[in-house]
């Protein structure tokens, strides 16, 4: 779990289901960066770690949705608190790492 949540990508899907459902397209569209080759390997792992839940409607062509599970949701919050966490102490660990540098290198 700890791998999944250090890759970016999956943190990215996260952050962007917890708005609400997203058909492959509009997380596509809405992640800069991200391939479409890795936004299905990342919802596919999501799926399976039961983060995400995925729905394939029978159309031409087929619609899928995806959205968040409530362990998604809760995992969802945790990255939002960490959010808070790191932009609360950005000044903190900045002068942390200048003082550190100071005297290592």
């Amino acid at each position: 779990m700890l791998d999944r949540l250090g890759d970016r990508w999956t943190v990215l899907v996260l952050v962007e289901l917890s708005k609400g459902v997203r058909r492959f397209r509009e997380l596509e569209r809405a992640i800069p960066g991200i391939s479409q080759r890795m936004l299905t390997l990342t919802t596919k792992r999501l799926c399976r770690d039961g983060l995400v839940e995925r729905t394939v409607y029978p159309t031409t062509p087929p619609q899928t949705d995806y959205r968040l599970t409530p362990t998604g949701k809760s995992l969802a919050d945790m990255v939002f608190t960490l959010a808070d966490w790191s932009r609360d102490h950005k000044n903190a660990i900045a002068a942390a790492r200048s003082r550190w540098e100071q005297e290592h290198l």
